[in-house]
């Protein structure tokens, strides 16, 4: 028997279920407007895995590069060619073993939340590592330019 921590999660109507195996290799709070509109929520409690360790199931649709179930509208993950997002509150057991290690956007975080005690802050996005096997940052709404 293997012990690979095995976590599941599903959408809320149940049609699209996924696994991901293994322990995330980030765990973090994201305050940004695009996290903000997708989830409808002030802030997104996310954990990333190697996309190896996640698996899915069932129909999904797309909006740029987030999933969701085309039935009841849950967002189910940001998926790239390396990492799989998944949105902790999606899990079936809630995980309380995992605290996230950082918070994005905290410029837009609400005046009434309070950074998490033990956590890096960031002001935008957490800066690109020179690490050649770490995929590019994401694009959001926040950083593109108004005019």
């Amino acid at each position: 028997m293997s012990d690979t921590i095995r976590r599941t999660g599903s959408c809320l109507c149940g049609g699209v279920h996924f696994v991901v195996s293994g322990q995330p290799s980030r765990i973090g709070l994201c305050h940004c407007k695009d996290c903000r509109k997708a989830g409808g929520s002030v802030y997104s409690a996310f954990a990333i895995w190697p996309r190896a360790a996640f698996e899915t199931s069932g129909v999904v649709a797309t909006y740029g590069t987030r999933s969701f179930c085309p039935t009841c509208g849950s967002r189910v993950a940001w998926v790239t060619d390396d990492e799989a997002e998944v949105m902790l509150g999606s899990l079936d057991v809630a995980p309380t073993d995992l605290a996230p290690e950082y918070e994005l956007w905290i410029s837009r975080r609400e005046t009434w939340l309070h950074a998490l005690p033990g956590t890096e802050q960031f002001e935008h996005d957490r800066p690109q590592a020179q690490d050649a096997d770490l995929p590019p940052p994401r694009p959001l709404s926040d950083a593109i330019p108004r005019n």
